[in-house]
């Protein structure tokens, strides 16, 4: 079945102009050539307009995650992404299909959309396949080098810098970092940005950090093995950032299991705000990051680009704000 970037490629023009000429977009100011070649095209390719059930012109966008629905459901920020995706589209009457990268046959599913969102991390070779499905692309919570591929994510060296102004302005000068390894394809690793802007601050300042990172998984799991391995080998910091509220969790058990008191002996802060950050004991203080308005945000975008001439790719990065609760101390 033929798509409107096939459309595109036969006509020589954008993926924006072929759907906003076959959807009639009285406001689109193109020659008269350029439209008749859209709809040639579009003849010569039996191209079929996707409908509603009414009979009305609809949009599809694929949504890609890399998380599998297990992981999904275990860490609420990649959910919270996609539920902010979903809601834009529903709102305003927009098709999704949605797939999951460990899905045996997730190519062959978002191959006629529209657009496509890409959650999550993804190597080069899949990069450039979501690029040869569609021309209108967006990646959430993932940088892409592409000079016309579009992305959004956190502003990840603000934040982290907010965080560590906020220890160092209680005293600590050993922080400790608990971070987890997330690899694309072949198991290659993606560096994460937070412990880079971590130890590049630590060693501006001449903080202690040495002795204190640690790297497992995104789990509570991890953050409980993690805090309890730096227990075991006596290696207490004054204050530990977590890379996830899921690990800070965790961490908040591995201390109140070996009675260490929080945060009279031991500051933490996490990552996310996810809804059960305001109810550990004590409460988590952490960086919120806006995971709902990522994926809002990105629906929009995709939804502009499907319906007007974009003239470039736009890199945006959304700030996160500190949320100060009682997991924090001076000393």
């Amino acid at each position: 079945m033929a798509t409107i970037k096939d459309i595109a490629n036969a006509a020589g023009v954008s993926s924006a102009t072929v759907s906003r000429i076959l959807n009639q977009d009285a406001t689109l100011n193109v020659p008269a050539e350029t439209r008749q070649k859209v709809l040639t095209a579009a003849e010569a390719l039996q191209y079929i307009k996707k409908t509603r059930a009414s009979g009305k012109n609809t949009t599809t966008i694929g949504i890609v995650q890399w998380f599998s629905p297990q992981q999904e459901l275990s860490d609420s920020y990649y959910l919270l992404i996609r539920q902010g995706i979903e809601d834009y589209c529903a709102r305003n009457g927009i098709n999704i299909v949605r797939t999951y990268k460990s899905d045996i046959n997730y190519a062959s599913s978002i191959k006629d959309v529209d657009g496509l969102i890409c959650i999550g991390k993804f190597s080069e070779r899949e990069i450039n396949f979501f690029n040869d499905t569609t021309s209108s692309i967006l990646f959430l919570d993932m940088p892409v080098n592409h000079i016309n591929i579009s992305t959004i994510t956190l502003d990840f060296e603000q934040a982290i810098n907010d965080v560590m102004d906020y220890l160092v302005q209680l005293n600590h000068q050993k922080i400790g970092f608990l971070g987890g390894r997330e690899y694309v394809e072949n198991d290659v690793l993606f560096l994460d940005i937070r412990k880079k802007v971590f130890i590049d601050y630590c060693n501006n300042l001449s903080i202690a950090y040495e002795d204190y990172l640690m790297e497992g998984e995104y789990s509570s799991e991890s953050g409980y093995q993690m805090m309890s391995a730096l227990i075991t080998q006596k290696k207490l910091p004054t204050a530990i950032f977590a890379a996830s509220d899921s690990i800070a969790i965790g961490a908040l058990k591995a201390l109140a299991d070996h009675q260490i008191q929080v945060p009279q002996q031991i500051s933490v802060v996490g990552f996310d705000d996810i809804s059960t950050a305001a109810y550990t004991t004590p409460r988590l203080t952490t960086m919120k990051a806006p995971a709902y308005h990522m994926g809002n945000y990105g629906a929009g975008l995709l939804h502009q680009m499907l319906t007007t001439d974009f003239p470039t790719a736009l890199r945006i990065k959304l700030p996160c704000r500190l949320i100060v609760r009682e997991s924090c101390a001076g000393i």
